[in-house]
């Protein structure tokens, strides 16, 4: 079993002027709601999915600062997909992922809790 570096993550989120609000198996949820981020097979890299509903203009920036704070402590922060995500009820949410921004939906994610 990997060990997941969570804190190695939270130190560059913070370091791009970001924080952490939840962690949950292999997804990490900050608090500002543009990105999830979702650790992968490799110990150096994390996917950064992007919330379609937010504007390119309002990730683009900070995409790239992730990116950079990460590539400082040698890991990788690649594109992934886009997401909705939507409460259930008061303790679980839906996420749904996509190809694209225009709704394509990834038929071979599983869902998420």
């Amino acid at each position: 079993m990997m060990i997941k570096p969570l804190g190695t993550v939270t130190e560059i989120v913070e370091s791009a002027m970001m924080d952490v609000s939840y962690a949950y198996e292999d997804l990490i949820f900050l608090e500002q709601k543009g990105f999830l981020l979702q650790f992968t097979d490799r110990e150096e890299e994390v996917q950064i999915h992007i919330n379609k509903e937010v504007k390119k203009s309002e990730w683009a920036g900070p995409l790239a600062l992730l990116q950079e704070k990460a590539e400082e402590r040698t890991m990788v922060f690649s594109t992934g997909d886009y997401f909705r995500m939507s409460n259930e009820d008061e303790e679980s949410v839906h996420i749904q992922f996509y190809k694209n921004r225009h709704g394509q939906k990834d038929t071979n994610r599983p869902k998420r809790p």
